[in-house]
């Protein structure tokens, strides 16, 4: 690297808007953070001949990626661009040509991670990926270097914040699913097609990195089970309190005797849980480790300037290795880790279901779920109004189980003649899965 640091903008949206300009107006600031001065060689867009107020005045810009890729001086590739392809390429391509490389592509780094930390090494370069994971929350640095000396047992985390938005407004104020996704797109949370944030697609991402780096082994975003939030509604949340848990789509992995179980699901927390009080678009990550024992981040876990935030502070450990001939190296990701399935979880279930008012009902509920090995811990029926002569809604809570045999009781109460429509399921963490509260 230079006397100077040459850096290449990949993306020139909100996220590459906010990185040039932190670059251009607090320049002697980082140059004294680095230790070297930082300029900006220009940035990758779509379309160079639109007007771009948002960048610094004078910005080069150009829409010929190999303009930035091959041009002399470039040392940092940064990549903003969002998306699995062309921004795959091109971090390749820039590892290649020993050229260092910070991202905040959770897709590429989720699905294609342990290839390009490895291609990094080989050609003595730096991956550095803290704004794929938590926005402008210190995980992944801590991760792989503060918390080196521990052996991870556990990966649990609240990482999406437009979900976790959407669930406090549900839970605080009432609000339908419908309302708070709307308000949660007015307001910038959520993209106009909020599919990867409601489904679950985006903290599956995130669990896959976070946990490759907490286990040393080659975790993929299949390896996830994901299962998002668009069917709860306000009466689970009712019953959530009334139970005395909060409602969260909770991010969980855990090694278990080599092996390891990911999940992506909406959860039942108790409301005393560090998580259970992560509320609007605020992330947070436990983990477990075998001295530190539980250690929590937590902070913004989106925005421009939170993804920003992080994407400079890899671009300064990286300006600041270089000179003694270091390259911000990560630990080596291992080969492919077993992964266990999500049917062999054991832990208790909240079960909603409408069934026909009458005599005789609770004993056909009760035999399902009892042939099936699933025992009641509580149960809440809530009466028909007189003067309705509809079904009764049923809250079942559980004891522990197996997620298998849950599922078949759920679809042998549907098969029932006095139950009206599919069972509601949630998985219910009472601590054994996630952090002592």
């Amino acid at each position: 690297m230079s006397a100077g640091v040459g850096v290449a903008l990949l993306g020139a949206g909100a996220v590459g808007a906010q990185v040039a300009r932190t670059l251009a107006d607090d320049a002697d600031a980082l140059e004294r953070a680095a230790g070297r001065p930082i300029r900006l060689a220009g940035a990758l867009v779509r379309d160079s001949a639109k007007p771009r107020p948002g960048l610094p005045a004078g910005l080069p810009v150009t829409d010929d990626p190999s303009v930035l890729l091959e041009a002399e001086g470039v040392d940092v590739v940064i990549e903003v661009m969002g998306g699995e392809q062309p921004a795959l390429a091109y971090i390749e391509a820039a590892l290649r040509s020993g050229r260092h490389v910070v991202t905040a592509n959770k897709k590429v780094m989720a699905r294609r991670g342990p290839e390009l930390l490895a291609l990094a090494a080989a050609n003595n370069a730096a991956l550095a990926f803290e704004a794929s994971v938590g926005g402008g929350i210190p995980i992944i640095g801590p991760l792989v270097r503060d918390l080196a000396a521990n052996r991870i047992a556990a990966v649990n985390a609240v990482i999406n914040g437009t979900t976790n938005y959407v669930l406090t407004r549900i839970a605080r104020d009432g609000a339908s699913y419908e309302e708070a996704l709307a308000e949660a797109q007015r307001n910038g949370y959520a993209e106009s097609d909020p599919s990867e944030d409601v489904d679950g697609e985006d903290a599956a991402y995130k669990l896959a990195i976070l946990s490759a780096l907490a286990f040393r082994g080659a975790v993929r975003e299949p390896d996830v089970f994901r299962e998002g939030i668009r069917n709860l509604d306000a009466a689970d949340f009712r019953y959530a309190r009334e139970l005395g848990y909060a409602i969260k789509l909770l991010a969980a992995s855990r090694l278990e005797n080599g092996a390891v179980r990911a999940r992506v699901h909406p959860a039942f927390l108790p409301e005393r849980h560090p998580l259970a009080k992560v509320d609007g678009v605020y992330n947070a990550v436990e983990l477990e480790g075998g001295l530190v024992g539980w250690a929590m981040f937590q902070g913004p876990g989106a925005g421009p300037g939170a993804t920003a935030s992080a994407v400079i502070g890899d671009l300064l450990a990286i300006a600041r290795a270089a000179p003694s001939g270091g390259a911000l190296a990560y630990p080596e990701v291992g080969a492919r880790v077993p992964i266990l399935p999500m049917a062999d979880l054991e832990t208790k279930y909240y079960l909603r279901l409408r069934a026909a008012d009458r005599p005789g009902v609770m004993a056909q509920i009760t035999g399902a779920l009892g042939a099936m090995g699933v025992s009641l811990a509580s149960v809440i029926q809530k009466e028909a109004p007189e003067d309705a002569g509809g079904p009764a809604e049923v809250v079942i809570v559980t004891h522990r189980a197996r997620e298998r045999d849950v599922q078949e009781a759920a679809r042998q109460l549907e098969a029932l003649s006095v139950v009206c429509g599919p069972p509601k399921l949630i998985r219910i963490e009472d601590g054994s899965g996630v952090s002592p509260a």
